[in-house]
């Protein structure tokens, strides 16, 4: 005999949660149980009875109070934050917010269309209980984005967009009169327009085609478009650019110090076009050095207020992506009037110091000059100088590709740079500094930007005697206004998450290393001392990258907290002006207070910064995208080469292994671990074999072969071979 199916029409519903809904989005509005019914579109007597029930339980719960009879509001004090989205690959997120000790789950049915990255008002339930607290999204108060980068499936009537990012739950719908020049396949840029309150797709329409999915330039065009990033000028801010007078004048000369005469020259990348920095060097009469950093004077071309000026500050940085640099500034001044090329007169802002042997400051000037780049040095260049004391440049890293002699003069102040640009970074050290030389990732490319080979970027000498005074100036800079307490814009770092410090501590134990923690110093020496000891060794690169995560991302801020990974109470970000914005506005600052200027606003200062930071964050999540599409398309040429690499991270639907020989990364899902039946140990960091407790983990060498290499997702994974004995 089957089973009687179970009555429904009983069931008592708990509208609790869309009534709070509900009051939550007009807290200061009074509702009764019909004005309620009426926007949950219900108007049977069983839900206005259980609606009625709803509002006095909620009432005897001091979450909403009856303002009137039978007419209730939301109590001021109820469990509803403002706070960010942060979804998870599983369509789930967690709902972020500083008011909160911790982040809280929200359901896949609790995001009420919100997104990644989201800022929304939601509502915390049981977070009195001892049921685990999750939350749900009352209001999306602003959208993250509302452009994304896709495939459009073309259907007869209508299209869809699915986009790559794991985070993005939903594909975007699309009207056909709203499809445009798209064609079935095609990459595109869509915008968001709306998202019905029942449908379960948002509507949009494509707003620009990028290609076909894996041509190179679609896909360096659709890492720009996913992050909002420009490509191109606007043809009246080129026009704008091209119409300056970038003329070197007696008037203007008569303005500035006059420091043509004094030996400067450039030390920069081989392959590099804007030439920011130069620096001048002079031995005193009483044996002191003058040594001048002298940074293209951006802001005498870029005025406030021009539309130069406003593209500038909306772009806020040069993106510089594998195979191209999307400037901030248009080329005519970025790579020609700006750009600090040899044996041309620039217009320049100097901070102008005299050391002594013991590169002590003992004097500091400030302001606007004009210069004579005597010569143009790759960093090779001057390490060759460095390493040899010769004044004989080799061929083979010579820019013009033959042998050639420099000045002995010049010979003589790179010489002495290097010493004191040592002496300089040592006490750096000595105060706490933290010295990441992480090693960067690099491509040789052909004519058609396809990726021939990797090599690996590492600083030497020549690019420490660089930073070291970059760092002195922006620092010195930072101080001089920093001490007048006057706003300006900071480089700030705080220090590292304790958290992410301890979790550091339990992966490098298991390669032997530890962490002091009884000290800030202690914790930056010890870190220093790791960063050491791994160098060459083949848990290098995790130990490198896993350090860099327990620091604070550095920002810019009118509240100045120092600089803890440069160990600084002062820092600014002044030269690199053709390529950040903030070193624009430091040197709009700075000349303003040099000429007796008063503080300015620091309310519209901080939206500047504020501003700078997030373009920086998108910037580099554009470049780190294209190194990773680099990567995976060299891999796509080989797939039937056999790789050592590093297990680099342990999760449990796989290891992630990056190969020794070119850093490039991937996953190892746990079904391809053929050998044996293997579970993940959260507490080892390593996945274990249920037969013979085999174990990998993490800093283990294994062999793999590339499975799959996904041009669109910029994803690649590996087969597993076997574990290096």
């Amino acid at each position: 005999m089957s089973k009687k199916p179970k009555k429904l029409g009983n069931k008592t519903k708990d509208f609790t949660a869309q009534i709070y809904k509900i009051l939550a989005k007009e807290p200061s509005k009074s509702f009764n149980y019909k004005q309620i019914a009426a926007q949950l579109e219900l108007n049977d007597t069983k839900s206005r009875n259980e609606i009625i029930r709803d509002l006095k339980l909620l009432k005897a719960q001091d979450k909403i109070h009856e303002t009137d009879r039978g007419k209730y509001q939301m109590v001021s004090k109820a469990e509803y934050y403002e706070g960010v989205i942060d979804m998870t690959s599983r369509k789930t997120g967690y709902f972020m917010c500083d008011e909160l000790e911790d982040d809280v789950f929200v359901p896949f049915i609790n995001l009420n269309h919100a997104l990644h990255g989201d800022k929304v008002r939601a509502y915390i339930y049981n977070r009195r209980s001892s049921r685990k607290p999750e939350a749900e999204v009352l209001e999306i108060l602003e959208r993250s984005k509302i452009e994304f980068v896709g495939v459009i499936d073309i259907q007869k009537n209508f299209a869809f967009v699915t986009t790559s990012h794991p985070k993005m739950y939903t594909d975007i719908f699309i009207p056909k009169n709203k499809i445009g020049e798209a064609q079935h396949g095609d990459v595109v840029l869509v915008k968001m327009e709306d998202w019905p309150k029942k449908a379960d797709s948002p509507f949009g329409s494509v707003i620009k085609v990028l290609g076909k999915p894996g041509e190179h330039n679609t896909e360096i065009h659709a890492i720009l478009a996913e992050y909002g990033l420009p490509y191109d000028f606007p043809i009246e801010v080129e026009a704008f650019a091209k119409k300056l007078d970038t003329s070197i004048t007696p008037e203007e000369i008569a303005k500035r110090r006059d420091m043509r005469n004094v030996l400067t020259f450039t030390i920069d990348p081989k392959d590099a076009k804007d030439f920011d920095d130069a620096l001048s060097f002079e031995v005193l009469e009483n044996g002191n050095y003058e040594i001048g950093v002298h940074i293209a004077d951006v802001s005498h071309y870029v005025q406030e207020g021009t539309i130069l000026d406003e593209e500038a500050y909306n772009r806020a940085t040069s993106v510089y992506l594998v195979d191209r640099v999307v400037p901030m500034l248009p080329e005519v001044l970025s790579n020609f009037a700006c750009s600090l090329r040899p044996h041309e007169e620039k217009y320049t802002f100097s901070a102008v110091f005299k050391l002594n042997a013991k590169a002590e400051v003992v004097d500091s000037w400030f302001g606007r000059t004009v210069i004579y780049s005597d010569q143009r040095f790759a960093y090779e260049e001057a390490q060759s100088i460095i390493e040899s004391k010769s004044d004989i440049i080799p061929a083979e890293i010579s820019l013009t590709g033959k042998e050639y002699k420099v000045d002995n003069a010049i010979v003589e102040a790179t010489l002495k740079l290097d010493e004191l640009a040592k002496i300089l970074r040592s006490k750096r050290m000595a105060h706490g500094a933290i010295s990441f030389d992480k090693v960067e990732v690099k491509f040789h490319l052909n004519e058609n930007a396809e990726p021939t080979g990797v090599y690996f970027k590492q600083s030497k000498d020549a690019n420490h005697l660089i930073e070291e005074f970059m760092l002195l100036a922006n620092r010195k800079v930072a101080e001089f206004i920093g001490k007048q307490k006057k706003t300006f814009v900071y480089r700030i770092h705080d220090e590292p998450n304790e958290d992410k410090l301890m979790s550091l501590q339990t992966v490098i134990k298991r390669f032997g290393y530890s962490l002091n923690f009884k000290s800030k110093k202690d914790i930056s020496n010890s870190l220093n001392n790791l960063l050491t000891e791994v160098q060459g060794k083949k848990e290098q690169n995790m130990v490198d990258t896993l350090a860099i995560r327990t620091m604070s991302k550095a920002e810019y801020s009118t509240h100045n907290i120092g600089h803890y990974g440069l160990a600084f109470d002062y820092y600014s970000h002044f030269t690199s002006p053709i390529r950040r914005y903030p070193d624009v506005m430091a040197h709009r600052l700075l000349q303003y207070y040099l000429d007796g200027g008063k503080s300015v606003s620091e309310e519209v200062y901080e939206e500047k910064c504020q501003h700078s930071s997030q373009m920086e964050n998108l910037a580099a999540n554009a470049e780190r995208d294209s190194i990773k599409y680099m990567q995976v398309k060299y891999m796509q040429d080989h797939k039937d080469q056999e790789f050592l690499g590093v297990i680099s991270g342990v999760t449990e639907w796989g290891i992630y292994v990056e190969i020794i020989e070119n850093k490039c990364e991937g996953m190892c899902r746990i079904r391809e671990l053929k050998d044996d039946y293997y579970v993940f140990d959260d507490k080892q960091y390593a996945m274990v074999g249920e037969v013979s407790k085999n174990i990998l983990q993490l800093g283990d060498e294994v062999y793999v072969k590339v499975k799959n290499a996904d041009l669109v997702k910029k994803q690649l994974d590996y087969w597993y071979i076997r574990k290096k004995e």
